[in-house]
């Protein structure tokens, strides 16, 4: 169960590492708010990840490759991105104030960041194959094991979100890109259209 253990935990960490969508959310909101107002996106992204690896431990998961729910989440998370994406290259760019929020400009609510955090990650198809895959591979596990090993994914998720939101909020972090907000928008905005626009290329070849 320990070696088990260890490569479940392993390649879901290894996942993590693999900046996505959740990841440059949380970046940007956390230059410009701190990371506490980023926490909510990072709690919204965990509630995500953790209703895919719910269905997938309950062996309800219809999203496989191929299938029209998974066509489905790969255009819709394909538009979604894409609205981001150009939102992010259209921002009027207002400059960061030293304390974590912006010049002349309100931040968003947490519980705005929580509902954007759920949609990037329940609009993920990644997310969907990913534990599908994953909980596959534990067919012959314990049904408390696979239980276990969920509730370490939602915790590492969270955990890990926190962490990169509160390195990136930290006070002299955001002195540094402060002049940089930007180019940091149109970076953050044209990545997110290329993951759109991967996106829909993959589903279109699928085809």
């Amino acid at each position: 169960m320990a070696e088990q253990f260890l490569m479940v935990a392993g390649a879901h960490f290894l996942a993590l590492l693999s900046p996505g969508p959740d990841f440059f959310l949380i970046v940007r909101t956390a230059l410009l708010h701190g990371w506490r107002r980023a926490s909510g996106i990072c709690v919204g992204v965990a509630l995500g990840n953790g209703l895919f690896i719910t269905l997938a431990w309950a062996g309800l998961s219809a999203i496989q490759p191929d299938s029209p729910a998974f066509t489905l989440l790969q255009w819709a998370g394909s538009l979604y991105l894409a609205w981001l994406g150009w939102q992010l290259l259209h921002s009027s760019g207002t400059s960061i104030a030293v304390d974590g929020g912006l010049n002349g400009a309100p931040p968003p609510g947490w519980g705005q960041g929580l509902r954007m955090g759920l949609a990037s990650a329940l609009l993920n198809p990644k997310n969907a194959l990913f534990y599908a895959s994953l909980f596959s591979l534990l067919a012959g596990t314990q049904r408390s094991v696979q239980a276990l090993y969920g509730a370490w994914m939602v915790g590492a998720v969270l955990g890990w979100d926190l962490l990169v939101a509160a390195a990136v909020g930290h006070r002299r972090v955001v002195e540094r890109f402060a002049r940089h907000l930007r180019s940091i928008e149109r970076a953050t905005g044209a990545v997110l259209l290329l993951i759109a626009v991967g996106v829909a290329t993959q589903s279109l070849a699928s085809r």
